[in-house]
């Protein structure tokens, strides 16, 4: 019997994004001895998402929400549904990443020769394939190179862009924590799963390609007016300060949490002070 792999996928407002990232998971190989399922929740998509994934890939679950799910609660709903069938494998998967034709192959084989643990892939640019954008961070948050030596790496937390999660770690951590709506809620899963003693491996080589986005937030952007900042440094996808409280406060003590609160509520007030 084939292994399983549950692909999990949230979206929203990006049709031909998001048919784009599915061309390129279903059209890559996948090892002999394994399936995969793919469970995608359709926050409230007003631009014709869902109907254009059942009609070009009607085997993917589509699960429905609501519009007010944001990244990290969305992928706990597909989550929560792959649950039903207990595979034996999770993938989480950024509908704005094109999976590399051995993407799934190199997760793989990087798993079995690493039980256990979970398997980060590594995005490129895509005018640039040696500029690293999304992976496996080190102690310090910075990105690990996946290309160095071509050996395997071990990294304290990771981008959720493309991430291998076994069921025994599922078992262990559950899914992510919806106290985040959008952001946090990946570099929470990794760091938990090292304060458990759980190991996170960087696969060798590249596996998507995905762009970075914006450098400045607009909630951090000086050109923009106080009121606007302040509303997306409020909102889900800004820097809400008590989720980023809450996860400094988990992760790092209280002190520190203490402090970037602050930090964050003077970037909004004075953000000329960071863009000089």
């Amino acid at each position: 019997m084939n292994k399983r792999i549950a692909v999990l996928l949230t979206v929203f407002n990006r049709r031909e994004t998001t048919l784009a990232c599915l061309e390129s998971l279903f059209s890559g190989s996948v090892p002999e001895g394994y399936s995969i399922e793919v469970y995608l929740t359709d926050d409230g998509c007003t631009d014709g998402t869902a109907d254009a994934v059942r009609e070009r890939f009607p085997d993917v679950r589509i699960v429905a929400g609501d519009g007010s799910l944001y990244w990290n609660r969305g992928m706990i709903a597909a989550w929560n549904e792959a649950t039903k069938s207990d595979p034996e494998f999770y993938l989480w998967l950024n509908d704005d990443t094109t999976l590399l034709s051995d993407a799934i192959g190199n997760l793989i084989r990087t798993t079995e020769k690493n039980p256990g643990c979970i398997i980060v892939g590594t995005c490129h640019a895509s005018d640039n394939p040696d500029r690293i954008t999304y992976g496996g961070r080190d102690t310090n948050m910075k990105l690990i190179d996946p290309t160095d030596s071509g050996k395997t790496s071990r990294c304290k937390t990771f981008n959720g862009n493309i991430v291998l999660v076994p069921a025994e770690v599922y078992r262990k951590l559950g899914t992510l924590d919806p106290v985040f709506r959008h952001s946090l809620g990946d570099f929470d899963y990794g760091l938990r799963a090292s304060e458990s003693g759980i190991d996170s491996v960087v696969a060798p080589g590249f596996q998507g390609i995905c762009d970075t986005h914006p450098n400045i937030a607009k909630w951090a952007d000086s050109s923009k007016p106080f009121s606007e900042r302040c509303r997306h440094f409020m909102s889900p996808t800004g820097a809400n300060p008590f989720e980023f409280f809450r996860f400094r406060r988990r992760h790092s003590g209280l002190l520190p949490a203490c402090m970037t609160f602050c930090s964050n509520f003077i970037h909004v007030l004075f953000p000329s002070i960071w863009q000089k």
